[in-house]
């Protein structure tokens, strides 16, 4: 045999593990939701420092797969909205609270935070978009 040669089998099996991970990039699943819990947890209100660069605002556009701004800080109270601007539907995921519908371009979804702390939320169907909200105190 000459050892050159890749085994027909190995190329085959390269070409559908390359696909596999093609189709899992473009979202074509969810994160079933105690998975998007776990990654999106409050931190406790003594640690809730703003993350360098965090925006003081209470709008966040999903846009180009990404939240923007992707790191806010509002006050405890204040009701966050998330506008979807893509084609492609969105979630929004936060912790102890139930993920929102999947949003269609233009649609639009609030939640309002009521305890200080800091609070990372993402989209089950694209996970790599991620998001921080850091709430102080009143």
């Amino acid at each position: 045999m000459n050892p050159n040669r890749r085994p027909a089998g190995r190329a085959a099996l390269l070409a559908a593990g390359l696909a596999g991970l093609a189709l899992a990039a473009c979202g074509g699943g969810s994160q079933p939701a105690a998975a998007s819990a776990a990654a999106a947890s409050p931190t406790p209100a003594a640690a809730a420092q703003p993350p360098a660069g965090a925006v003081a605002a209470s709008a966040v556009d999903l846009a180009n797969f990404a939240f923007s701004p992707a790191a806010i800080t509002v006050k405890a109270g204040t009701t966050v909205t998330w506008t979807n601007r893509d084609e492609d539907a969105h979630t929004v995921a936060i912790s102890g609270s139930p993920v929102s519908r999947p949003l269609q371009t233009g649609e639009t979804y609030t939640h309002t935070f009521a305890q200080p702390g800091t609070y990372s939320y993402l989209c089950t169907i694209h996970p790599t978009m991620r998001g921080t909200v850091v709430v102080t105190a009143g």
